[in-house]
């Protein structure tokens, strides 16, 4: 998976190494850290476009970001799409977990779907939710999912 940050420089390492390197600075400063993991999607003709944040907030100093993006050409439902959503959070959720427990990172997985049944996307809503929680992982979901709702969402327009 290639990964960059929010302006634009590509990340040349493993993404892990890049995060474990940002832990091990911002504790060194003295802050606390929490990362939240969304992903959004945007349809475009026959173009899915997906973008996968990573976000670092630091308690009360703001935060940044690591942004990863992908098309596909698989068409999708709603549903789906919001499912394939998760999935991609999950795996990223879970590639860097033990990195996390090993520093004592909080993680919360976000997920871009509605609580109120008048949205499309809370179609997804029970089985999106009973999938982060089986993982193990806290689950956000609007208006909460600021990781996928705003995060992800710029970087997917």
């Amino acid at each position: 998976m290639n990964w960059k940050k929010f302006s634009g420089e590509v990340i040349h390492k493993p993404i892990l190494e890049e995060i474990e390197q940002a832990i091990i600075r911002e504790s060194e400063m003295g802050h606390k850290l929490k990362i939240c993991i969304g992903t959004d999607s945007q349809v475009k003709g026959p173009i899915t476009n997906f973008a996968t944040v990573i976000v670092l907030l630091r308690a009360h100093h703001g935060g940044f970001m690591y942004i990863h993006q992908e098309k596909s050409l698989q068409r999708m439902g709603i549903k789906e799409r919001m499912l394939a959503e998760v999935q991609k959070s999950i795996e990223t959720a879970y590639a860097i977990c033990d990195l996390l427990d090993l520093y004592d990172v909080g993680l919360e997985v976000h997920a871009d779907i509605n609580t109120s049944p008048s949205f499309k996307s809370n179609k997804a809503l029970n089985e999106a939710m009973g999938y982060i929680l089986s993982m193990g992982f806290i689950f956000k979901a609007k208006p909460e999912a600021f990781a996928s709702s705003t995060c992800a969402d710029k970087m997917v327009h």
